[in-house]
Order: structure tokens, then sequence, then C-alpha cells
């Protein structure tokens, strides 16, 4: 058996490469992300507190969300912050936030690309950093 072994130049090629052809591209993310927390914004149990942290400070945010969402999905590396201490010092926060929040980025995919591997891919991600997130928050300080 071979193995091969990838360079990280050759595998961030790859995930772009993939991206690419399943339709995620710069003005993709913007879209998803613009679309999406404008829905957060107006959604009656997810929209306070998200209000309550920006303020209005939103451009600030889409902008970072833009390049978190940018790296997970494409491998830029434009992201390089630390969300989980952030979303630590929410109070308030259930799983049930989460749940919510994923529904509705599913909802937004769903709306924005008819593509259902393109949805697949990027909930596979969103699932990933909620679990992440959920497991920080609720279950190792338990």
């Amino acid at each position: 058996m071979t193995i091969r072994i990838r360079s990280a130049e050759d595998r961030r090629r790859e995930i772009q490469e993939n991206a690419a052809r399943l339709g995620i591209d710069e003005a993709f993310i913007s879209d998803l992300v613009d679309t999406f927390y404008t829905r957060v914004r107006a959604h009656p149990l997810l929209g306070p507190v998200f209000e309550g942290e920006i303020g209005d400070h939103w451009a600030p945010h889409l902008a970072t969300m833009k390049d978190f969402w940018s790296s997970v999905a494409m491998n830029t590396g434009r992201y390089s912050g630390k969300p989980f201490p952030a979303h630590m010092k929410l109070t308030g926060i259930t799983p049930a936030h989460f749940n919510i929040w994923l529904a509705l980025f599913r909802l937004t995919l769903e709306d924005l690309t008819s593509n259902a591997e393109t949805v697949d891919y990027f909930m596979e991600r969103a699932n990933r950093i909620a679990r992440s997130f959920q497991l920080g928050m609720f279950e190792l300080g338990t």
C-alpha cells in the first residue's frame, strides 16, 4: 500500500477546486452571509442575542463572517480569529439556539442553491462547528 503525503498547498488547491465545482466562490459566500444574517436579525429568538452582542457593529461582523466562511469553505486563510471565546461569554444561550441557527442556515443555503451537494458541504462544516461550540459551552463545563 502506497501512502501519498500531500502538501498543504496540494490540499488547499484540492479544497478550492472542489469548492469551485460546487459553485462556491466569494460572491456566493457574501450572498450567503448577508442573507443568513438578515434572517438571524429578524428571528424572534436569535435576533435579540445577536443584536445584544453586536449592536451597531454589523458591518465589521459581516466582514468577519465572510472571512470565516471563506476560510472554512475554500481554505483561503482569510480568517485567523478565535471564535470560541466570543461565544463563551454569551449568556442565556441553550442548545435550542444552535438548532435554530443550523435550521436557518440550511434554509438559507437551500434558497440560494439548488445543488444539494453544496448544501451538504456547508452543513457538514456548520454542524461540526456547532457541535464543537456546544461541547465547550454545555458539556465540558459540567
